[in-house]
């Protein structure tokens, strides 16, 4: 009796993995529907093209920013203390790209057309420059993927010469990085640029959502690798994880929140000091109407305010409870910027009539098949990062401890 419930015995990990694949066939349901029948089964329209979908695209972009961060830092400015968390960074970075990818391909309407920019060419478009990164850094963290996937055991073990072959693209990780850093910048900024370029949209209209875009996404896409390194290292025994960089990347977190809230309480701010139509109403409507209680609590106290604080300071960063709390307010905040800016622009229109500008307003909540389909996307991205960091070893700076001890010079016997 006993060694059948140890048969049928079932892991915690195993129910997570069942529940979010429970999750992500309901998500090919809805991407089912919305191929089949096309946009109209979502409450999208031609006053609010950009919804649900399009904030996930922006915040699993934005989350991924740590993949260029700590990529850089390890291979161009020669900080290799950070490489078991640049290699954890690089992975989320492929998952979260590869999230942005399929709910791009749910929100244009006609995916069997996606190839369509790649082969017709319009160098004025700033859709075009977004879309031509994606695909090209997309490809880069696919290669600077394939050593994980080499050096991994079950890899070295059943495929030895496929193994020796991916794990030797590691030598190429410092142009990687080069090419990757350009692409990634380049595409975090343009971004902010596509909302930024539109004079349609007054709220949008602003040269600094570019450095908004960067900055948020710098801050939110190492606390998220921070997040899971701890997350993953509390849950696996077997996993080794350096605390002493960890902290060190939170110190950094801390001081890029104090940019990101200066900047967005300036970009706020001079609005308010003339009155343009619709961009002030689009203030109000970001500050005192429904979004309001998202952009104050959501972005500014919980996602950047309070964890300043903790991270910050030595006596809530050095405890790990708090630190993860922190970086998961961080995380949320750059979410809920993600959609304020995209919500907040969509809803306030300029009716232009003779002799009158007229402000009117719309509203948008997302569709049952929206919220299906995003959600599978979000169980999709969680599931592979569980799976890499199970079968992939994602998180573990066992390797970098060893070397670290190996490479200490011994002083006993000196005086």
């Amino acid at each position: 009796m006993s060694i059948l419930s140890r048969r049928i015995s079932v892991a915690p990990i195993h129910l997570w993995l069942a529940f979010l694949g429970l999750l992500i066939l309901i998500g090919l349901i809805g991407g089912f529907i919305v191929f089949t029948q096309g946009l109209v089964v979502t409450n999208l329209s031609d006053l609010v093209p950009w919804g649900l979908w399009i904030t996930i695209d922006l915040s699993a972009i934005a989350l991924s920013a740590g993949a260029f961060l700590l990529c850089a830092a390890v291979y161009l400015l020669g900080l290799k203390q950070f490489q078991p968390v640049a290699k954890t960074a690089t992975f989320i970075g492929l998952i979260g790209y590869s999230m942005a990818v399929m709910t791009l391909l749910l929100d244009i309407g006609r995916p069997d057309r996606f190839w369509h920019s790649l082969i017709y060419w319009n160098t004025h478009s700033v859709l075009w420059e977004v879309t031509m990164c994606v695909v090209l850094y997309l490809t880069v963290l696919m290669l600077e993927t394939t050593p994980i996937i080499g050096q991994a055991s079950w890899m070295r073990s059943r495929w030895p010469n496929l193994s020796v072959w991916l794990s030797g693209l590691h030598r190429y990780a410092p142009y990687l990085a080069i090419v990757g850093l350009g692409l990634s910048m380049l595409h975090q900024s343009s971004l902010g640029a596509a909302y930024g370029t539109l004079k349609a949209r007054p709220l949008w209209y602003n040269p600094g959502l570019s450095i908004l875009f960067m900055v948020s996404a710098m801050a939110g896409g190492t606390s998220l690798t921070v997040l899971i390194t701890m997350l993953v290292g509390r849950l696996s025994p077997k996993v080794r994880v350096n605390d002493q960089i960890l902290g060190k990347l939170t110190i950094f977190v801390g001081w890029v929140l104090v940019g990101y809230l200066y900047f967005r309480f300036w970009e706020a701010l001079s609005m308010s000091y003339t009155y343009q139509p619709g961009r002030t109403e689009g203030l109000s409507l970001l500050t005192k109407g429904p979004l309001a209680l998202n952009f104050w609590v959501g972005e500014i106290i919980l996602g950047a305010a309070i964890p300043i604080i903790l991270l910050l300071v030595p006596k809530f960063r050095n405890n790990t409870t708090a630190r993860m709390i922190a970086l998961l307010m961080v995380v949320g905040g750059v979410i809920a910027y993600r959609w304020d800016v995209n919500i907040s622009g969509l809803l306030v229109l300029l009716a232009y009539l003779p002799q009158e500008i007229a402000t009117r307003y719309t509203v948008y909540r997302p569709s049952l098949i929206e919220f299906m389909a995003g959600v599978g996307v979000i169980a999709y991205g969680a599931m592979a990062i569980t799976l890499g960091a199970r079968y992939l070893n994602i998180v573990d700076h066992r390797e970098f401890h060893e070397t670290v001890v190996e490479t200490k010079p011994d002083f006993a016997g000196t005086d």
